[in-house]
């Protein structure tokens, strides 16, 4: 039997099928249950009994909080009820609404305060903008160089880039839409084009990126600046600072304080698929390194352009509080990278280091962190000391290790100079065993990098004091070597051939480098004009073995307390 009774109930509560005694028995016990647990036991916001607590999770490792005298705001984390967008309040003055300024800039780099986007423009918000450096040193239209005069034109920078704005016309145009997006932000200008290469992503973007943001919030030291140094005067060719300096190799516990964490990376002008190298060792560097750094691409960067862009004449504009600026054209159009180097890291590293902010020079102490990093994602410890620049760590074994491309299709040896390194290397390990075993063992690995993981790769290359190999994309290993006062890169090149990559990059950490034609050599100061003949690229570069066994030679007996002390 059912009842056919037509109840007032809330228009959101439906029943399929007429009510039963049986329903209508367990609705009335409900209902006076919950009645006299509310009367007998009242429920406070938080729950049933419980206090209302907030857990906020930050998965961000900061070393420590900005320098004071910068002033600036590391990423903070907010509770929900500050989690709304953050704008400039409408009734705010004028002549308070947060300005622009740079804190450090080398072409190519630039570290803003108070960066602002809107409609796909980066602003500078000042009234004196001939205080700041030209545009063109800071930014480009990016599109691919083909180095034509043409194609260098096209990518000058338009307003439509990047311009000035001073804060009444902010005020006029923005109003109270100004929407600050919270912590700290790199962003990359470059198309695909280098981002592609493990070398041009690793050991020129990032290494540059490492070696100005560290400088940046580094404590300068005086006596650490190049005597050389001044101001339009780069001493972009000398070697380290002086071996007899007693400066700390490396950052000391506590000296790292100061360096913020990057919260974001922002591909202005590339795909998900644009910075990811084939081998995938671009992806695993950057999610060892910063594995609590956000990502965001072209696609992310033309929603934020999107939402700035309104109907109305009244725009929107994101504000960046603490914004690294970096332009591969922009650095090339100083001589530093466009006629010395051609490695825009080297605008970064020369700028920190003329700065005296450029920690463990001779041993790439300011790389260390990422090192660090990488290297224990692998599951490797790193034994380096933070000691003296004039006492490196010695090395408790030589290990010479051959990167061979004889698998690639391109930049590797002729099978006959491959069979005959191989033979003279191994010839050598056995000669110097059979002496000085007992005070310091020799050891040959020859490492093809296609058939190994990725941490093998890495645990090889954290015990290597010599590496060797053709020019070619396995060398930017060399970043993660530990340093040690044997610590040498050995890059053969067809004869007459030369480039800055290898050669740069290893001095650029303290460590020695050493190229080889054939059955020639030569180092600092003698290295020859940047050129690339034909066979450069090719699959028959010949190398006389022999000649590098003297090379390995000559930098272990140039060390000849190495021997005495072990």
């Amino acid at each position: 039997m059912s009842l056919n009774l037509k109840l007032k109930l809330p228009h959101l509560i439906r029943f399929g099928h007429p009510l039963s005694w049986r329903d209508m028995m367990l609705i009335l016990i409900g209902a006076s249950f919950m009645h006299l647990v509310a009367v007998f036991y009242p429920i406070s916001p938080g729950g049933l009994g419980l206090e209302t607590a907030v857990i906020q999770i930050n998965t961000h490792v900061h070393s420590g909080t900005v320098a004071e005298e910068l002033e600036m705001g590391v990423a903070h984390h907010h509770d929900q009820s500050e989690a709304e967008a953050q704008r400039i309040p409408s009734d705010l003055d004028a002549s308070k609404f947060p300005v622009t300024s740079i804190i450090h800039h080398a072409p190519g780099y630039t570290l803003f305060r108070n960066l602002y986007m809107s409609n796909g423009t980066l602003y500078i918000l000042t009234d004196h903008s001939t205080k700041f450096p030209e545009i063109r040193k800071m930014t480009s239209i990016s599109m691919f160089a083909d180095g034509s005069s043409e194609n260098i034109a096209a990518r000058e920078p338009t307003k439509e880039i990047m311009d000035f704005i001073d804060v009444v016309d902010a005020k006029r145009r923005w109003e109270d839409r100004v929407f600050k997006v919270e912590g700290n932000t790199i962003l990359f200008n470059d198309p695909s084009q280098f981002l592609r290469h493990y070398y041009h992503f690793v050991a020129e973007l990032w290494f540059g990126v490492q070696a100005f943001w560290h400088g940046a919030f580094s404590e300068q030291i005086q006596d650490t600046i190049p005597v050389s140094a001044k101001a339009h005067n780069w001493n972009w060719n000398a070697y380290p600072i002086l071996s007899n300096s007693n400066h700390p190799s490396m950052y000391q516990k506590g000296d790292n304080k100061g360096i913020p964490a990057i919260d974001r990376s922002i591909f202005m002008h590339t795909t998900p698929d644009g910075w990811r190298d084939n081998p995938g060792f671009n992806s695993f560097f950057l999610r060892a390194a910063f594995p609590s750094m956000s990502v965001e691409h072209e696609q992310d960067w033309q929603d934020r352009v999107a939402a700035t862009n309104t109907i109305s004449d009244k725009g929107r504009a994101f504000l960046f509080p603490l914004t690294l600026l970096v332009d591969r054209s922009a650095a090339f159009r100083d001589d530093m990278t466009g006629s010395h180097t051609q490695r825009t890291a080297a605008q970064a590293w020369e700028y920190m280091r003329n700065q005296g902010r450029l920690r463990g020079e001779k041993v790439g102490g300011w790389w260390h962190p990422v090192r660090n990093a990488v290297l224990s994602f692998a599951g490797l410890e790193q034994n380096v000391k933070s000691e003296p620049e004039g006492t490196l760590p010695l090395p408790t074994k030589i290990l010479i290790t051959y990167i061979s491309r004889q698998s690639g299709s391109r930049r590797k040896l002729t099978k006959e100079s491959h069979q005959s390194l191989v033979q003279a290397l191994e010839d050598l390990v056995h000669r110097r065993n059979s002496v000085y075993k007992d005070k310091l063992e020799f050891e040959l690995i020859v490492m093809e990098a296609e058939k190994l993981t990725k941490d093998e790769q890495l645990s090889i290359i954290s015990r290597t004091t010599i590496l060797l190999g053709p020019h070619g994309n396995g060398l930017t290993h060399l970043l993660f070597m530990s340093p040690t006062s044997l610590s040498t890169v050995i890059e053969i090149f067809y004869p007459g051939g030369f480039a800055h990559d290898y050669h740069w990059t290893s001095r650029a950490l303290g460590m020695g480098w050493v190229g080889v034609w054939n059955d020639t050599s030569f180092t600092y100061p003698n290295e020859p004009e940047v050129a690339y003949p034909e066979g450069f690229q090719e699959d028959y570069i010949p190398v006389h073995g022999p000649e590098v066994v003297r090379v390995i030679e000559d930098i272990v007996d140039k060390h000849a307390e190495v021997m005495d002390k072990h």
